[in-house]
Formats: C-alpha cells, sequence, structure tokens
C-alpha cells in the first residue's frame, strides 16, 4: 500500500508540516512516511512524473497551488472555485484538493468565531482566494480586499460574485471601516508603515495572520481590534483535513478520535 507523502514548495526549510504530519500518523498507528522537499514552479511536473507507486499523496505550498490546480485530473469545490489545490491524492486519478478554505473555517470556528458579516483580506494571491471563500462560508455579505496593487486583485471580485458576497478592492492606505474579521495573505516579514498597520488594526476584529515565521508578525505585534491567531492554527487544520483525504479520500470523513488528534499536533508545533 503507497506510504509515502511530503509538502513540496520553495521556500520549504521554515515547514512545520512534517512535525505535523508524524504526530498524527503515530496516532492513528499509520505506517507512513512524510518529508519535505524543495520543488520550484519550473520543476513541479518534472518531479511529479519522477514519484512511483509507493507515493500516496503530496501538501503542495507556494509557488505550487497553482501548477498543481492543473495537473490535477479532477478537482473537489475548494479547489475549483480558487483555481489552487495544495493537496494531491495519487492513484489511478491524479486529485486535487484545497484545504486551505476548510482550514481557516475551522481556525476561526475555534476561536468563537461564527456567523460574521464582513471580512477584510489583505493581499491578491492563492491564499487571498481561499480566505475569501471562508469568509463565505462564515456568512459573511461584505469582503474587502486590499492590496498593493488593486489591479492584480480583481480576479477576486469574480470569485466574490461566484460564492454571493459583495466584493471591493482597495489600496492598503484607503481609510479603514469595522471588518468582523481580517485574514492576512502577506509574505513572510511583510511589514507595512505604522499608520497603516494601527489603521487596519484598530478596525480589523478577530486576525488571522496566515504568516507564522517570525511570529508575532509586524502586524500581529500591533494588533489591538480583537483575538490575534497565528498562521499554524490554520496550518494545523488544513493538515487534519489532508490527512483525511490522504486515509479515506475526502476532506468530510472525521478521523478517529479528532478533537484528541488535534490537541497531539499541536503540542508537536510548541
Amino acid at each position: 500500500m503507497p506510504s509515502r507523502l511530503a509538502v513540496w514548495g520553495d521556500p520549504i526549510a521554515h515547514s512545520r508540516s512534517p512535525q505535523l504530519h508524524a504526530a498524527a500518523y503515530r496516532l492513528l498507528g499509520l505506517d507512513w512516511t512524510y518529508d519535505r522537499r524543495q520543488v520550484d514552479a519550473a520543476g513541479f511536473g518534472e518531479a511529479l512524473r519522477g514519484l512511483d507507486d509507493s507515493w500516496r499523496g503530496l501538501s503542495l505550498t507556494m509557488p505550487l497551488k497553482e501548477q498543481a490546480f492543473r495537473a490535477a485530473e479532477e478537482h473537489d469545490r475548494h479547489a475549483e472555485l480558487t483555481g489552487a489545490v495544495n493537496t494531491l491524492l495519487l492513484g489511478r486519478r491524479l486529485s486535487g484538493f484545497n484545504t486551505d478554505v476548510g482550514g481557516l473555517v475551522d481556525a476561526f470556528t475555534e476561536a468563537g468565531v461564527t456567523g460574521i458579516g464582513s471580512a477584510r483580506i489583505l493581499g491578491a494571491g492563492a491564499t487571498a482566494a481561499s480566505a475569501l471563500v471562508a469568509a463565505a462560508d462564515l456568512g459573511a455579505e461584505r469582503i474587502e480586499i486590499r492590496a498593493r496593487r488593486p489591479e492584480a486583485a480583481v480576479h477576486l471580485v469574480g470569485l466574490g460574485e461566484r460564492v454571493g458576497v459583495r466584493t471591493s478592492v482597495t489600496a492598503f492606505t484607503e481609510p479603514a471601516s469595522a471588518a468582523d474579521l481580517t485574514v492576512a495573505t502577506l509574505p513572510s516579514g511583510t511589514v507595512l508603515d505604522d499608520a497603516t498597520a494601527d489603521a487596519l488594526a484598530a478596525h480589523g476584529g478577530v486576525l488571522l495572520d496566515a504568516a507564522y515565521a517570525p511570529w508575532p508578525s509586524a502586524l500581529a505585534a500591533r494588533w489591538t481590534g480583537g483575538t490575534v491567531l497565528s498562521g499554524l492554527e490554520m496550518l494545523l487544520h488544513q493538515a487534519v483535513r489532508q490527512i483525511r483525504i490522504f486515509r479515506y479520500g475526502t476532506q468530510e470523513t472525521l478521523l478517529p478520535g479528532e478533537a484528541a488528534l488535534i490537541e497531539v499536533m499541536r503540542s508537536a508545533l510548541s
């Protein structure tokens, strides 16, 4: 039975996914291995073709989510909506999934965030698309996208229309209205100027910053508007959904003793 798995991306040395998966596999009694490998966008196709029958699946991070979407022969709903795949299940058909959306929903729900009316997303890449769909799944009726280049986020307005949410795009420096939650999808190490960061922090509600190294991020350190969640919470919950896929072929079937499993995985990050 295929038992090899890994996370691919570039860079990849910082990834905490091997710790999460190894802890879960031990508790579940699964004789699986999970490694990390540096693979860039140009080398993704060749690396994928080089896998043999011992491989069960892959986790994908930047900059490979769009390449994985194109490689997959079938997609789940969240992958189809976002055009991004962070999980590949290998087999007779190459199946692509997006567990970032559900991972965000689970992280916010665990923190007591449900039934929101508005959300703000910082950034315009693949994770921003997942954050938009997650906010819609949490009930948001209005979503504001903030991007350094607003023209780069126009596609997210169309995505908002597809999920039935009024979506606008603006620059970082525009005045900030109140939002129930904020998802920052900016690259690790991004530092906004103090005035911009403080305005977002004062009116942004609960913050989940997808960056987790270093932590706290510059934005999280200035946040005054509500609870702050590290990107490790998103990483944890999307990994739980990946393990469901690797075991059952779907992210909807719960793992045995999942609540205890989550705590074991969280401890592995400490």
